[in-house]
């Protein structure tokens, strides 16, 4: 765990072991694929529903150069985060599914600014078309970021699973993932959105210590010992402008981000599964429309 004294550790024990929101607050920004101009066919997930998540390289390189001016420092990590709690709120980066583009792109990007981020990998996924392989998974780990679980299939609705599907999703990931980079995994996140205190639960039982759901708040809480932070998402399209007010702590843009994915929550919740379809019929046709404008075609 480092460096950290045994005092510190024992402080953190005791605030995951009481359950519920603790004191520590972080920000942290969730990004997926990194690929050239209009090539998201390149890495990760494929479909509409992807795309959205899916930013050009110049579009990243202006977020995080953003990001940057906003920092009094570089964004840590959640080894370094539970090794010694930093007395300023951290900010941290993760990318999500594992698409190729993490080593092919992002990277090097990173790379520049002397940062390191969290790469969590669907771990079914791996060495598919599109999909990190175990080799480039331990350059990654070789060069410093932190590699962790996504789980195993990406279930699309993860807090519908069962107590044994979520173990087994957890379970295989992590064994799968700690055989690649020969280190237990101790960090993960949950796909799709969907969380709920029996993911985090089943996913403490695999020996994850941190969980990073999609729940734009900055506060943390425990469970099982577990300490889950949420995220706020950069889609393509979002100005780099954004994602420094919300790394800066700005009250507007987490606010808003909070109220919308409130929103989103409560038609999933209604909709179930007919949700998922309509907003990939949404998310499709607006491919569409942006397509046709952008070749000056007629909608």
């Amino acid at each position: 765990m480092g460096a950290a004294s045994t005092n510190e550790l024992l402080a953190l024990e005791a605030r995951c072991q009481q359950g519920g929101w603790v004191a520590m607050r972080a920000i942290t920004l969730l990004f997926h694929d990194v690929v050239p101009a209009g090539c998201g066919h390149l890495s990760g997930m494929q479909g509409a529903d992807a795309e959205v998540y899916k930013l050009d390289c110049s579009e990243f390189r202006r977020h995080i150069r953003a990001v940057a001016q906003q920092l009094p420092g570089r964004p840590v990590t959640a080894p370094e985060l539970l090794a010694s709690p930093p007395a300023r709120r951290p900010v941290l980066l993760t990318f999500d599914d594992g698409g190729v583009s993490a080593l092919n792109y992002v990277a090097d990007m990173l790379d520049e600014l002397g940062w390191k981020a969290h790469f969590l990998i669907t771990a079914g996924r791996i060495a598919t078309p599109g999909f990190l392989d175990p080799g480039q998974i331990r350059e990654l780990h070789r060069r410093g970021h932190v590699i962790g679980s996504h789980s195993y299939s990406h279930p699309a609705r993860m807090s519908f699973c069962t107590t044994a599907e979520l173990d087994e999703e957890w379970h295989r990931s992590v064994i799968m993932l700690g055989e690649i980079i020969g280190e237990q995994i101790r960090i993960a996140s949950v796909p799709c959105g969907y969380y709920s205190p029996r993911v985090a639960s089943s996913a403490a039982k695999s020996g994850i210590q941190l969980l990073f759901n999609s729940e734009p708040v900055v506060r943390s809480r425990s469970v099982d010992g577990c300490l889950v932070l949420g995220r706020f998402t950069v889609q393509r399209g979002d100005p780099p402008k954004k994602s420094a007010a919300i790394s800066a702590g700005e009250r507007q843009p987490l606010i808003q981000q909070y109220l919308f994915w409130n929103c989103k929550k409560v038609l999933k919740v209604l909709g179930g599964i007919v949700w998922l379809r309509v907003r990939i019929f949404l998310l499709a046709l607006r491919a569409r429309i942006s397509s046709r404008l952008e070749s000056g075609s007629k909608i």
